[in-house]
């Protein structure tokens, strides 16, 4: 039995489509049963990360863990209570989705949120994989608005590049991990195979679906204030300004050939997704 945690997000639903496909038997955490449509053969399990009990039962006979968070300031809190209910229901493997630049990136505080729970999981005694993925391809899904109403993207990066990964690709290394030994105490760091800035995103976005899309620059301070103005945790806001000013300067620019090192064939690209995706921004 596999427990998918974050079974609601981009990530997690794939990884139970995968696991399902697979024919594991797979169990699905989410706060409210009614928001998730199983596939077929997957069992549904209410689970809150601040109520222990829930996730005693939740964890109850599951002998892997997929542990995937939601960022933000309470997110350490949430691994090591996650861990503690798995370890106490005799849980052997636990595969933990991080970020890129985990513990490395110290003076901005990018991927510190991620850092205790990594340092929980390596103590935990059980067999484990961490997943450090790079920027997803999906977070381009929140200019969609402005590319139907022919605006140009909003731009905090300005011409830093990322290795954009497809959360596919994260989702199928996930259920590779959670299934065999093979990446056992590994540490993987899941990219995309180019480097792309938001500029270079958005030629591929008006190449794929036929129109012209511009990026317009977004001062990291205005960026601050829009955030707090729709009401984002300030410890939030500043992570996303740090890691925004991050990939501007170069910090992100990382390839890897992680990827195809599980799969057995090279990531995803861009253009890949975005075609898959592209009723979404048409």
């Amino acid at each position: 039995m596999i427990l998918v945690t974050g079974a609601t997000g981009t990530i997690g639903r794939e990884t139970l489509r995968l696991l399902a496909a697979m024919g594991a038997r797979v169990r699905a955490m989410t706060r409210d049963p009614a928001t998730i449509t199983p596939p077929p053969g997957v069992e549904v399990v209410r689970g809150d990360f601040g109520e222990p009990d829930s996730l005693a039962r939740a964890a109850d006979k599951a002998e892997a863990l997929f542990l995937l968070s939601a960022p933000g300031p309470r997110l350490p809190e949430h691994d090591e209570a996650m861990l503690a209910a798995a370890c106490a229901a005799g849980v052997g493997r636990v595969v933990k989705v991080s970020a890129v630049g985990t513990g490395r990136n110290t003076e901005v505080k990018v991927g510190d949120w991620h850092l205790p729970g990594e340092r929980a999981v390596r103590a935990s005694g059980l067999r484990w994989t961490l997943l450090r993925p790079s920027s997803f391809a999906s977070n381009t899904l929140r200019w969609a608005g402005h590319i139907r109403r022919g605006e140009p993207i909003p731009n905090t990066t300005g011409t830093g590049r990322q290795g954009v990964v497809d959360p596919r690709d994260v989702a199928e290394v996930a259920a590779r991990a959670l299934t065999s030994d093979d990446h056992a105490g590994g540490v993987l760091t899941l990219t995309g195979p180019e480097l792309l800035s938001v500029p270079d995103q958005a030629t591929i976005l008006g190449e794929t679906i036929g129109r012209r899309i511009t990026a317009t620059d977004v001062p990291l301070d205005v960026y601050e204030k829009q955030m707090l103005a729709a009401g984002v945790d300030p410890a939030f806001a500043e992570i996303a300004v740090n890691g925004s000013r991050l990939v501007a300067q170069g910090g992100n620019a990382i390839t890897t050939k992680d990827v195809e090192r599980v799969l057995g064939r090279p990531p995803r690209t861009f253009s890949t997704w975005v075609y898959d995706h592209r009723t979404a921004f048409a």
